[in-house]
């Protein structure tokens, strides 16, 4: 096996291995979220790790049977619409009476480094990838995992303080501020 594809299948072990961790804390995440919305942005999450190991376990072992990249990765992807989008209608379904617990923070909290963390990983790996399908790949990773991020933020912050929330979203401005 070439050089290339044993870095490619370092990378998807790797990558296997965090998105297995994001899984796994998306789903402790869920059970332990005190409020509806947290629980149900946790509970997308956890089905798109679920997806990214779909993703990655099909390609590893496409890899590791001596085939060269394949785009075959496209066809899994999640059948809704974008992350950005549904949380601004749940959040606008819920309203402004919505009560976080310390615990919900601080489960938002270390999401948001999980989501850094995949992004720092799948950047690092960009600039390494040879082959074009592979950058496509890590591409859409980063793509995704920027995705949850911002959307993690997004919610922090509409826990905390969901009228400056509301304000953010409108683009309110406040005359004489």
């Amino acid at each position: 096996m070439e050089k290339g594809h044993e870095r490619s299948l370092r990378m998807l072990s790797t990558a296997l291995e965090m998105e297995m961790e994001g899984k796994v804390f998306y789903e402790k995440a869920v059970a332990s979220c005190r409020n509806q919305l947290g629980r149900e942005m946790f509970r997308i999450l956890m089905k798109d790790e679920l997806i990214h190991m779909d993703r990655i376990l099909k390609i590893y072992e496409s890899l590791r049977a001596g085939e060269a990249w394949s785009d075959e990765w496209k066809s899994t992807k999640p059948g809704r619409k974008e992350i950005s989008v549904l949380f601004k209608e749940m959040a606008a379904a819920h309203g402004t009476k919505i009560n976080a617990t310390t615990g919900d923070l601080e489960a938002l909290d270390a999401g948001i480094d999980l989501e850094s963390r995949a992004v720092a990983f799948y950047q690092e790996n960009l600039s390494k990838a040879t082959d074009s399908v592979e950058q496509e790949f890590i591409e859409r990773m980063i793509m995704e995992e920027k995705s949850h991020h911002a959307a993690l933020s997004d919610m922090k912050l509409y826990l905390s303080d969901p009228a400056a929330w509301f304000v953010e979203q409108e683009h309110t401005v406040l005359d004489g501020a």
